[in-house]
């Protein structure tokens, strides 16, 4: 069992407390402005007395063979559900600038070709420490067969390289 959280103090250290695993929804601003929760987290589990947990994110995304299809598949299925959870939570609407910023390589979008995706995953997981990363791609009303293609890039191209950097990573350490 996961504890999900959307940002909330309260909520991490709840889950710290309990000694469950964490998952930190992103979907807006930048996954590093994360990283003071996850530190709470961990402090909240010595508190509980439990050793370390895991701890994932979940965030939207969706990949292409290029990063034009992707923005081009994505968008407005995205835009258009953003837009009906914006009205429930008092956002404004989702705009194409504030859709680019959130692409961007800070932004919590993770949308583009495996390389970029794979990248910014990696970025994430070394930022904030994680053991797993949880992509939501079907957000809105994408077509079946693109939101499977988007499936297949990420578990034969990202997972593999993400792994890659990882073991890379940890060779460079010791």
């Amino acid at each position: 069992m996961w504890i999900a959280v959307g940002g909330s103090p309260e909520s991490v250290v709840r889950a710290g407390l309990l000694g469950l695993p964490l998952a930190i929804a992103i979907i807006g601003g930048e996954p590093a402005r994360f990283a003071p929760l996850v530190e709470l987290y961990h402090r909240a589990l010595a508190e509980g007395g439990h050793e370390k947990r895991p701890v994932a994110v979940h965030a939207h995304g969706y990949l292409a063979d290029t990063e034009e299809q992707a923005v081009a598949d994505f968008y407005d299925s995205y835009a258009v559900a953003m837009g009906r959870l914006g009205r429930e939570r008092g956002w404004g609407p989702m705009t194409r600038a504030h859709f680019d910023q959130l692409r961007s390589p800070q932004g919590s979008l993770f949308v583009g070709t495996p390389d970029q995706v794979g990248e910014k995953i990696a970025t994430v997981r070394d930022t904030l420490g994680l053991d797993r990363f949880m992509l939501h791609t079907s957000v809105g009303t994408l077509p079946h067969e693109k939101v499977l293609n988007s499936i297949e890039l990420l578990g034969t191209k990202v997972a593999p390289a993400v792994r890659t950097r990882s073991a890379d990573t940890q060779r460079q350490l010791t």
